[in-house]
């Protein structure tokens, strides 16, 4: 057996799968191996978007995330954006200050409640989402050039799958 620091993810993958084999005999192998991977391949890619596109101009994946959906859903209210970008609405507001402070988000009052803002790019916050979408989906394409478009058409409908079919028990989460 390989000592801790020698492992690779692929190894400790297996090697998992063979601890868990032994504690829990016939456990849902191939479902932690999928899930496992899954979360491996997120955590992979949303690293490398954020320090290579946007850490690099002084703003996180979160922030990006924030601007993304605002861009392309027009003027929306912090519950919405919330619900968009699967954060907490805490999260929009704490990341909305900066973007606001910064010059590239503005809030304004809503006139169907008296408690809410509705958040909206300013021109300077549109040219730099404009711009970063554009670096980001460079990369994008770099990370899927590896698979073929069918090959990408699969596993968008795979993961919808996924997505879409989690009703059959009580998923929590935001979304």
């Amino acid at each position: 057996m390989s000592a801790p620091r020698d492992l690779d993810y692929w190894s400790f993958v297996e090697l998992a799968q063979e601890r868990l084999n032994s504690k829990f005999g016939d456990h849902h192998r191939s479902a932690t191996e999928v899930l496992l991977t899954l979360n491996r391949a997120s955590d992979i890619v949303t690293y490398d978007l954020e320090s290579t596109v946007h850490r690099p101009r002084g703003r996180s994946w979160s922030a990006y995330r924030l601007m993304f959906v605002i861009w392309l859903a027009g003027p929306i209210e912090p519950n919405t954006a919330a619900r968009l970008t699967g954060m907490s609405r805490a999260a929009v507001s704490n990341l909305a200050k900066p973007l606001v402070e910064a010059g590239l988000l503005q809030k304004a009052a809503v006139a169907h409640d008296a408690r809410s803002v509705q958040l909206s790019l300013t021109p300077e916050g549109e040219d730099e989402i404009v711009e970063v979408f554009a670096a980001q989906n460079e990369r994008e394409a770099a990370w899927v050039d590896v698979l073929s478009e069918t090959e990408q058409q699969i596993l968008v409908m795979l993961l919808n799958k996924l997505i879409t079919n989690r009703s059959q028990f009580d998923v929590r989460g935001r979304n």
